[in-house]
């Protein structure tokens, strides 16, 4: 990450939003998406993505009619990020764009800062 540049929340692609939207329609719940980074995984963090509730600190990000939603332990972390939705061969799912790492695993699921 460039010294210089200001840190920002994460950014939320239309596509990740479409993607949540899609979810709410298959299970007939709306729940926001949670992206959060914690401890472990063989390069030091990972990120933990799931189908949430909000809390009273979470940084909401709203689109589409859709939210998804950073807790503050995380934020520092997903600065300057890019949520993502990525359907490829090997299976679709939302991805993280993150300048902050500086390396990552072979199994592309853990990180190192």
């Amino acid at each position: 990450m460039e010294l210089n540049m200001p840190a920002q929340p994460p950014r939320v692609t239309p596509r990740a939003f479409a993607r949540l939207a899609e979810i709410a329609e298959m299970t007939g719940e709306k729940k926001a998406l949670r992206v959060a980074v914690e401890g472990g995984g063989c390069s030091g963090f990972q990120y933990d993505i799931k189908l949430d509730d909000a809390a009273a600190d979470d940084l909401v990000i709203e689109g589409g009619g859709q939210v998804v939603l950073v807790d503050q332990v995380s934020l520092p972390f997903l600065a300057n990020a890019v949520i993502d939705f990525s359907e490829e061969l090997i299976g679709a799912r939302f991805v993280i764009e993150n300048p902050n790492v500086a390396s990552a695993c072979g199994c592309g699921t853990s990180f190192s800062i």
